[in-house]
């Protein structure tokens, strides 16, 4: 993006729009006082039909849902639209028409009040998200972004400055979760579906590989394992019991990578705090073994709230509050980036930008 510095942030609260994908988010945050409101529209039931997201589809449905949802949102914050100081939206990664929804709402609605307005990276606000909490962390810390299409550690030495320590080479573990769910025959969206189903399964009946930590390094590689289970699974008797039973094995192997990774990034950078935000950030068994981790090595993990862990308007709309009380701007030119590297943000502090 093309960011300059200004003098001063918002005078006011600043709405937050989200369209990367298949969910449509709104949020008005406040610097002052916090989160005011949030609205969220899933678009599960309609791609359920399909199997997986339609790209054309989420884009029309987002041109159909987001403007009443803006309205929706403001009206529980109390907030007229002339009571914004600003407005932030996903400029990427995401689906290109989705973003250009969001996008152009977002720069018409700055353009019409006279307010300045930023586009923010979606994944800076899922590793931001833990901030929304009462007891928010505080930087330096490590951060795991784990959804259906990311699978990263990041350092994170002050808000904006990054570092990427490890990513996926292929699959990421959320698309590895929906991916085995849809080979299984489970229904859409197969990630949560899988990690209900792996509740009823019982332990050590399959084992599969803990991909990639038998070497150094903080890098991820899932597809492997997706073809181990396609493989045991063809192999079985194909009854729900089974089918619980390699969920179960299969969601095992998934989170102990997740687990032995982050320790491994901890010890590398001497970082005792870490954070976990995205979809996969909802899996009750990986926050119980982070947790147990913790307690045993002396690092403590931080979560999102859980409707803050799948897409939302309010991270996205905290994001763009902390750039834009940072005095960042850009121009009014409606630009999305389905393609943006994390490590590529300018930091925070303005000094440090234009040196």
């Amino acid at each position: 993006m093309n960011q300059s510095f200004a003098k001063a942030g918002p005078a006011g609260p600043v709405l937050g729009i989200e369209t990367s994908c298949d969910e449509t988010g709104v949020a008005v945050f406040d610097p002052a006082r916090g989160l005011l409101a949030h609205t969220l529209y899933s678009q599960i039931r309609m791609h359920a039909d399909y199997g997986g997201v339609v790209p054309e589809l989420a884009s029309r449905d987002h041109v159909r849902k987001l403007l009443p949802l803006v309205r929706e949102t403001l009206g529980r914050a109390g907030l007229g639209v002339a009571d914004l100081g600003g407005v932030a939206y996903t400029a990427g990664p995401g689906l290109v028409g989705a973003l250009l929804v969001g996008a152009t709402a977002a720069r018409a609605l700055a353009w019409a009040l006279e307010r300045p307005a930023i586009g923010v990276h979606h994944m800076e606000g899922h590793l931001l998200a833990p901030l929304l909490e009462a007891e928010p962390p505080a930087p330096p810390f490590v951060a795991l972004l784990v959804s259906g299409g990311h699978s990263m550690l990041i350092q994170v030495d002050a808000i904006g400055r990054y570092a990427l320590l490890g990513d996926t080479l292929d699959d990421a573990a959320g698309e590895a979760f929906d991916k085995t769910a849809k080979l299984m025959g489970l229904p859409y969206p197969g990630g949560p579906a899988l990690a209900r189903l792996a509740e009823q399964g019982r332990p050590e009946r399959f084992r599969f590989a803990r991909p990639m930590t038998d070497r150094p390094g903080l890098d991820f590689s899932f597809s492997g394992l997706k073809t181990q289970v396609l493989l045991a699974w063809q192999a079985s008797d194909r009854s729900e019991q089974t089918r619980a039973d390699v969920a179960r094995a299969f969601e095992e192997a998934i989170v102990e990578t997740l687990v032995v990774k982050c320790r491994r990034a901890l010890a590398q950078t001497g970082v005792r705090t870490l954070i976990v935000a995205g979809g996969v950030g909802a899996n009750r068994r990986l926050r119980e073994q982070l947790a147990a981790a913790g307690a045993q090595e002396g690092f403590r993990t931080y979560f999102p709230r859980l409707e803050f862990c799948t897409d939302n308007g309010a991270m996205i709309a905290l994001a763009g509050a902390l750039r834009l009380q940072a005095g960042q701007v850009e121009s009014a030119q409606i630009r999305v980036r389905p393609r943006w590297d994390l490590a590529s943000l300018p930091p925070l502090e303005p000094a440090a930008a234009t040196a």
